[in-house]
């Protein structure tokens, strides 16, 4: 029978700029006493990429430019918070009093660009925001290259963070960066158990992985930010997140 397990990697360390993400999460496996394996899939929290990359901003050495301050107004957003949306986007999609959708640079369509300030440490001004990684999949690579070597088997990395849905209420973990295993895995021209042959299935697989690690990630004061996947096999492969993103002119929605 195959199932699915999930390693919840637990700890209170606080991620600080410019720490070992793979060492830290050795210690963790040393501590609770798992092995990483073949096959395995390290899933990692956006906010612990994005602050051990630096990417925190005190708001206070932010000043927002006009366009900033004009969608302020129109959506009720600090501008500061706005000023910076509008420096990780290639475009507004929707602004309005309950919400400011963009396109990140990333080409991800979202609420406020991923921009965060849930479980960031607050010091000085008490007033920082968390940005999300400039490159999750070059992240997912870095992390994916250096937990391989540290493990001594090939270990694939998902980056994940948790969006809203267009046509659905409520927000589910997707891969925003990833590496080392096949993303959109293309079951087009497989035949089912009745010998229809599939037309149009293609399974993100990386986004499932990312949804599967955040059911036990969760949202608050959980201190679980890397779940370690197993039973999933994953199909090895240079796949990166980018390879889920639907182009502009197959967008729906927009």
């Amino acid at each position: 029978m195959r199932h699915v397990q999930l390693f919840g990697l637990s700890s209170e360390r606080e991620i600080c700029p410019g720490d070992d993400l793979v060492d830290w999460v050795a210690q963790i496996c040393d501590v609770q006493r798992i092995c990483p394996q073949a096959g395995d899939i390290l899933v990692f929290a956006q906010k612990v990429i994005s602050k051990s990359e630096g990417r925190i901003v005190d708001l206070t050495r932010v000043r927002p430019s006009a366009r900033a301050l004009e969608i302020s107004e129109q959506t009720g957003k600090d501008a500061r918070v706005v000023e910076l949306i509008l420096g990780e986007s290639s475009r507004v999609v929707r602004a309005t009093p309950k919400a400011l959708i963009v396109r990140h640079l990333t080409g991800v369509v979202l609420a406020n660009a991923g921009i965060d300030r849930s479980n960031v440490q607050q010091t000085g001004s008490q007033q920082s925001v968390l940005l999300w990684p400039r490159n999750p999949d070059a992240s997912a690579q870095r992390l994916h290259t250096d937990a391989s070597q540290r493990f001594g088997v090939e270990i694939p990395v998902v980056i994940n963070d948790s969006l809203g849905r267009a046509w659905r209420r409520g927000t589910v973990g997707v891969a925003i960066g990833a590496a080392g295993m096949a993303c959109l895995v293309d079951l087009r021209g497989r035949v089912d158990r009745h010998g229809y042959r599939l037309v149009s299935a293609q399974v993100g697989a990386a986004d499932e992985v990312a949804a599967a690690a955040s059911l036990v990630m969760g949202q608050a004061a959980e201190s679980i930010a890397a779940v370690l996947v197993r039973g999933v096999e994953p199909r090895v492969s240079r796949g990166a997140a980018a390879d889920l993103i639907r182009p502009t002119e197959e967008d729906l929605f927009q």
